[in-house]
């Protein structure tokens, strides 16, 4: 099967399309025929190979949708047939999702959305779970403040309509061409980008938010608008500010749950969350994705169909 790997970090010239042997499921684990696989901006830093120690040779991709073609021992709930979505969960993997074949575990897979293809339903694992699973970290009850940054992104855009399902008020900050769409995500009140983050924000709401989503990665320059004793959640530890003013601070280390990403899949098909799709490329074409990934101003994810 063909598959993108990485052998030498580099630029987006350093993926190759490789043919690799087809991967058997072991026991609790599915084998899925790719449809669909996302291109993350983490996948441009597995390829640059910005950690060190690195076991190469890498695959690349975290997201995928697709059909499930043969379980391994024991697995019960998934059958052959069934379509899914999944995520990979470690940066470390010799074969990602942006391949023809990918094994799962049947902890990182739940049913697929039923009323969106397979290109939009791979857009959801990632980026939703890190949402979900920063909203959890932050704990806030109906009616609490919070500031999402970046919130035209993938991240911000699922962590908006998911903080409104739970009853909080959003406000939101983002390029000001962006400010349509982030309202249509349910945001209460919009920041210009360019605006003073922090005396906006106290503007609105004196002695600062309860609490901030930083998918823009602003770090130090955001934590400024949450009140004494909010919280702060980070999404990577390099944007991960220090404690200040009994601030709680912590970075959102996303993993795999079935249950959370069936709940994702189950507010897709009710319409509660937008899968947003900027640009889809052939599995050949990666090296291209990747240049256009480094432009920057993508909008929604980009999606390779192999």
């Amino acid at each position: 099967m063909r598959a993108a790997i990485v052998t030498t970090p580099g630029d987006p010239d350093a993926i190759d399309i490789l043919d690799v042997p087809e991967p058997e499921p072991a026991a609790g684990q599915v084998r899925i025929e790719v449809a669909a696989a996302t291109i993350n901006p983490v996948d441009a830093l597995v390829r640059q190979g910005f950690a060190p120690n690195l076991s190469l040779p890498l695959g690349l991709g975290w997201d995928v949708a697709g059909t499930i073609d043969a379980v391994g021992a024991g697995v019960t709930g998934f059958a052959i047939g069934t379509p899914v979505v999944g995520i990979e969960d470690s940066m470390y993997t010799p074969v990602g999702p942006q391949a023809e074949y990918i094994v799962l575990a049947t902890e990182n897979i739940a049913p697929a959305p039923t009323s969106v293809t397979a290109t939009e339903a791979a857009t959801l694992p990632l980026n939703g779970l890190t949402a979900w699973q920063a909203l959890d970290l932050l704990a806030l009850t109906a009616g609490a403040t919070l500031l999402v940054t970046g919130a035209a992104g993938a991240v911000g855009g699922y962590a908006i309509e998911l903080a409104t399902a739970r009853g909080l008020r959003v406000i939101a900050t983002a390029s000001a061409e962006d400010e349509s769409a982030v309202r249509g995500f349910g945001a209460n009140e919009f920041i210009a980008r360019t605006d003073e983050l922090v005396d906006a924000v106290r503007t609105l709401v004196p002695g600062g938010v309860d609490a901030v989503l930083d998918a823009a990665l602003l770090g130090s320059a955001a934590i400024g608008a949450v009140r004494d004793g909010g919280r702060f959640a980070a999404l990577t530890p390099p944007s991960t500010p220090a404690s200040e003013r009994g601030i709680d601070v912590q970075t959102v280390q996303v993993v795999a749950n079935g249950t959370q990403l069936a709940a994702l899949v189950a507010l897709v098909d009710d319409g509660t969350l937008t899968l947003r799709v900027a640009e889809t490329y052939a599995l050949e074409e990666l090296r291209t994705a990747h240049k256009r990934l480094a432009e920057g101003g993508v909008r929604g994810r980009m999606v390779v169909n192999p």
